[in-house]
């Protein structure tokens, strides 16, 4: 078993590279931009982002999918995740934000009780699988804080057409997601 998860490991770091180039490319070209438009459109004009009001995104990196333009729907209430050790805390959005050490900038509000009150999560990636598991960076965070259980809220991973694949290589800390939002719309 632990030559398997090594070789596991080793599957998702070869990936993890792979899909860092292509999503460099799409930087390059000034197509992430025009897919984080296409996608935010997707996302408002969705049921799924209608019917709630609570909602986590995360603050994009360079060449991540951004979704800041949700920030403008001022009948939600949004929230940034924010790293504590090796947990993800919920924070109210702020005027305020911080780089932490992996150059992710993170509210500096007071974090929430309850993460329970959400009702989207949007879960960043570098690819997603058509079975809604998606592949992070290795640290395991988003793993580790969708795996509570007091957490009941659609898990979505908006990322480009060309970061989708059949299927990624699972380990046990692997979390399904419950829809995939692309330029093209959702996947469910």
């Amino acid at each position: 078993m632990l030559q398997f998860q090594s070789k596991v490991a080793q599957s998702k770091d070869l990936i993890r590279k792979l899909c860092k180039l292509i999503r460099h490319k799409l930087y390059c070209d000034n197509e992430t931009a025009k897919i984080s438009h296409k996608i935010t459109e997707n996302i408002l004009n969705s049921e799924i982002f209608k019917n709630s009001k609570n909602i986590m995104l995360f603050y994009p990196l360079k060449e991540e999918i951004n979704l800041l333009a949700l920030l403008e729907n001022k009948d939600k209430n949004f929230y940034f995740p924010k790293c504590d050790g090796e947990n993800l805390l919920v924070c109210p959005n702020c005027d305020k934000f911080e780089q932490n050490k992996y150059k992710i900038f993170e509210p500096v509000s007071k974090p929430v009780d309850d993460p329970s009150i959400l009702d989207i999560i949007f879960v960043p990636a570098l690819c997603a699988d058509m079975s809604f598991y998606r592949l992070g960076y290795g640290c395991g965070y988003y793993d580790k804080f969708l795996s509570n259980p007091k957490i009941k809220a659609k898990k979505i991973i908006p990322i480009a057409k060309d970061l989708l694949c059949k299927d990624l290589p699972l380990d046990e800390f692997d979390i399904k997601c419950d829809y995939i939002v692309c330029e093209t719309g959702f996947i469910n």
